[in-house]
């Protein structure tokens, strides 16, 4: 048993909307009304049992994220047959707020309970449920069903067979067996600007996306970012600077890394991945759930 690993995630805004009631007996709902309730205001406790039941969800629930919530509010409504209870809550994380949401509402309508409990044996607790939620990857993220893709290794060990290729393996693994997509051309190259240029090209609208992995780095024979932008048409500039701020997370060497995006021909995507294979790992579970937008930006459509 593990919490779920949101390290990876973007921070975004995160709301959630949820409901639920209580059914009580028309005497109990009249001493509610009356403030005859021993135990004191009914309607008042219950809106903070609630914030308090959305503030204390990590502590209850084993595998919800500690998160900082923004806003949380809880209305309760006496009403002919009982009590309503409708909670919000809001916050810019990395995980959602549903289970906070939810948990305001259930720890509500438990405290009318507790407090009526002496008076109404026959209370029933029913309809807790979901109304909505924002945020995370229910707005954005996509799988690469449907995606073809090109998986490019760069580097002169690997080519002359003095080194295993790690990081090429792992992207198709990744591309493939997590997101769906379809890894129609593998290949390896020397750190070769001219033979890289060449394969790039010779891909272009082939494939709706080239990854390539290595030769991001400071040295002479570190030529992936210079060939790809002699084929790229237009730069994918957030992609690159997404992929630097992701990475300096588990490395600061990240911020050494040239790594260009761009879009060349028709709507082929190219995307520089860094030449280890936790460095492709960590980038490619980042922007792979947006890639299936950006060609569809690229080819002129729009999402319905």
């Amino acid at each position: 048993m593990k919490m779920a690993d949101v390290s990876m995630k973007f921070e975004t805004i995160r709301e959630a909307l949820a409901e639920g009631k209580i059914y009580l007996s028309k005497e109990t709902i009249e001493m509610i009304k009356n403030k005859q309730i021993p135990k004191g205001d009914v309607i008042t406790a219950t809106q903070m049992a609630g914030l308090l039941g959305a503030k204390k969800t990590p502590e209850v629930l084993p595998f919800c994220h500690p998160i900082l919530i923004d806003q949380a509010f809880v209305e309760v409504e006496l009403q002919e047959d009982g009590i309503y209870v409708k909670s919000f809550v809001r916050c810019i994380g990395r995980t959602g707020v549903e289970m906070e949401a939810l948990t305001a509402v259930s720890a509500a309508l438990l405290n009318v309970y507790d407090m009526c409990k002496a008076f109404d044996k026959n209370m029933v607790i029913s309809d807790i449920k979901l109304v909505s939620k924002k945020g995370g990857k229910s707005d954005y993220e996509e799988d690469l069903s449907g995606i073809t893709c090109a998986v490019i290794t760069l580097s002169d060990s690997c080519y002359k067979k003095e080194a295993e290729d790690k990081s090429g393996k792992v992207a198709i693994d990744i591309i493939e067996n997590e997101f769906g997509g379809k890894v129609i051309h593998y290949d390896i190259l020397p750190d070769d600007k001219e033979m890289i240029v060449e394969k790039l090209k010779e891909l272009t609208n082939k494939v709706d996306i080239i990854f390539t992995t290595g030769g991001t780095g400071f040295s002479k024979r570190d030529n992936t970012p210079e060939a790809t932008k002699e084929v790229i048409e237009k730069e994918m500039i957030g992609f690159e600077e997404a992929m630097r701020v992701i990475g300096v997370k588990f490395t600061p060497k990240s911020l050494l890394s040239r790594a260009v995006c761009g879009v060349a021909g028709d709507h082929t995507l190219i995307i520089n991945l860094p030449g280890s294979s936790s460095g492709v790992k960590d980038n490619l579970r980042m922007i792979a759930p947006l890639l299936k937008h950006a060609i569809r930006m690229a080819k002129g459509e729009k999402k319905h």
